[in-house]
């Protein structure tokens, strides 16, 4: 596994204990699944990038998926599928070192591995629509 995935995976964990306990103790939980779950510095590093920048940006990214859920509203979807899909939204537009591709292949992935088969669709298909509309909109790469 490589070192964004398991980063990736990492602020998975620590977006669901903040999802979960909501956003007065979920930092201290969030950095608390940090120091438990990994030590490597460089996965504490991204995922800690991953998770300031969602939190920075959290209203603009919630938004952003919310208006391409269709049918969805944002807190009836399954908890891992929201935060998977908070991840990818953040580093589709405030991460310009990651390639979209790579984005949407690892969310798809994060998601079956952690959720359901169907969550896979599921998160694509808004990830696909968001993108589309990001090239749209800011041309494509």
């Amino acid at each position: 596994m490589s070192k964004r995935r398991a980063a990736r995976e990492l602020a998975l964990q620590c977006l669901h204990q903040w999802d979960q306990q909501g956003p007065d103790t979920g930092r201290e939980a969030a950095e608390d699944v940090i120091e438990r779950l990994s030590q490597d510095g460089e996965v504490q590093k991204y995922c800690r990038r991953l998770l300031e920048t969602y939190w920075e940006h959290a209203i603009p990214v919630d938004e952003m998926i919310a208006a391409r859920a269709e049918n969805w509203r944002l807190d009836r979807m399954a908890v891992i599928d929201r935060n998977v899909l908070r991840l990818a939204v953040t580093e589709l537009y405030y991460f310009q070192d990651v390639p979209p591709k790579v984005v949407l292949d690892e969310a798809i992935e994060i998601a079956k591995r952690f959720s359901t088969e169907r969550s896979g669709s599921f998160v694509n298909g808004i990830l696909d629509r968001i993108l589309s509309e990001r090239e749209e909109s800011h041309g494509a790469g």
